[in-house]
């Protein structure tokens, strides 16, 4: 919501100003940047808040200050964000354009200085929707280029998905006999619990837990499995 000015009747518009000095400018002062922002606000008789991320690399996603602003956004502490160029406040095309959607969700106007970017005004609006549009493309080409390589290794009858696992089933059956729980044995080989279920049923099933070793996966069901008498027996339970 707006400050009124009691003494002329008209709105004052909240301005939050955001500034970043990345990692690779240890020389650059942040002042330069807040106070041309504070200039520009200033003359257009907007109150202003700061928020400075000092020594803050732009790939990175946790910046206290921009997230700071972000919550004070939802809380509708401000009117309009303002910046000094879109690499300052965003890491990328999809960030900056999941910020300006928050905002315009909000009622928040974004302006950029270096980009001459402002929401409110109609050509503001129009780069907003084509960015939009261009962030929309790229999603499809790399949904489009996943799909194509997936046909192509489908193609040359690749196989897809996690490797299979080798497990020799006389490993499990040599660790039990030495009274190994199904869980040590599971830590032991560096499997996974059920997985080592899993052989066992597959060579009781088999008749011989001396099977040559074979590929698994995780079973569909749980079994609990003894050993007695050197073999291996299973039976499955809820």
């Amino acid at each position: 919501m707006q400050l009124v000015n009691s003494d002329r009747g008209v709105s004052i518009m909240r301005a939050a100003i955001y500034a970043r000095v990345s990692t690779a400018n240890n020389g650059q002062d942040p002042r330069v940047q807040t106070r041309e922002l504070g200039e520009f606000c200033e003359r257009r008789g907007w109150t202003l808040a700061e928020y400075v991320d000092i020594g803050i690399s732009g790939t990175k996603e946790k910046r206290p200050a921009l997230d700071r602003l972000m919550a004070d956004a939802h809380k509708r502490r401000f009117d309009v964000v303002v910046v000094a160029r879109f690499d300052r406040f965003a890491r990328s095309v999809s960030h900056l354009l999941h910020a300006l959607e928050t905002f315009q969700a909000l009622g928040i106007q974004f302006v950029s200085l270096s980009e001459q970017l402002d929401t409110s005004t109609p050509t503001g609006k129009m780069i907003f929707t084509v960015l939009g549009a261009v962030a929309e493309l790229e999603r499809s080409l790399i949904v489009e280029r996943v799909k194509a390589g997936l046909r192509n290794a489908r193609a040359k009858g690749k196989r897809l998905g996690r490797p299979k696992v080798i497990l020799d089933a006389s490993k499990i059956a040599a660790l039990r006999a030495q009274g190994f729980g199904w869980k040590k044995i599971s830590r032991e080989l560096k499997v996974g619990f059920s997985t080592v279920l899993r052989i066992a049923q597959e060579a009781r099933e088999s008749g011989s837990e001396n099977d040559n070793a074979k590929p698994f996966r995780t079973p569909a069901r749980k079994v609990r499995i003894d050993s007695v008498g050197g073999n291996v027996v299973a039976a499955a339970f809820h």
